[in-house]
């Protein structure tokens, strides 16, 4: 049964998923219809280009970003040790389900990363002037790989407006089981490169 997470929440991966290895960290998003009036017209006449988000995972040694090949987005699919794989970029959000996918394979993660920060940021949003206010829809979520069970889910459901970048939640490891937290942070990063800057 999946259990529905609020912000700030924290879930053990492990305890209840015996021989859980792999999971599929899903992330989902919808742009706000801009047929809506008033305000939201006004905002929208400013970007007439599809919402681009685009997700990726930070993972951290000791709780920093060390290396650049720690991070896996979509000009880089895939991390060394194979144990985490961005499964592509998805330009525009269109569809129902998981919008972009990152697969994870706690059982193999080298011991010496501790934290998998999952982040999204808009694909120039401040050129295109759009924020995640213009973003409905948000989520993460995680199945078991095995059976495609979805253990938890976590919906976005504040204001993020003015917002180009947002923390969704993190995998970490804590007294050898693996949990997971929900953040849903929003951040003025420009970009990915601004964003993973936070933990170096």
């Amino acid at each position: 049964m999946s259990i529905s997470l609020q912000k700030g929440q924290k879930v053990s991966l492990s305890k209840d998923n015996a021989g859980l290895a792999k999971v599929v960290v899903g992330l989902g998003w919808d742009e706000v219809q801009k047929s809506s009036g008033g305000f939201l017209k006004s905002v929208f006449s400013s970007s007439p280009e599809e919402i681009d988000c685009d997700a990726s995972a930070i993972m951290l040694r000791n709780g920093k970003l060390e290396y650049k090949e720690d991070l896996v987005y979509f000009g880089n699919l895939r991390h060394p040790s194979g144990t985490v794989v961005h499964q592509g970029d998805n330009l525009t959000g269109a569809g129902e389900g998981d919008d972009e996918q990152i697969m994870i394979d706690l059982s193999q993660v080298p011991q010496e990363y501790d934290r998998i920060v999952i982040v999204v940021n808009i694909y120039q949003a401040v050129k295109r002037h759009q924020h995640f206010g213009m973003i409905q829809n948000a989520f993460i979520r995680l199945v078991d790989a095995r059976n495609n069970n979805e253990m938890c889910k976590y919906n976005l459901t504040e204001d993020y407006s003015g917002m180009t970048a947002m923390i969704f939640g993190e995998v970490y490891r804590h007294n050898g089981e693996w949990k997971f937290s929900a953040v849903g942070q929003g951040t003025n990063d420009p970009g990915l490169g601004e964003l993973s800057r936070r933990y170096m």
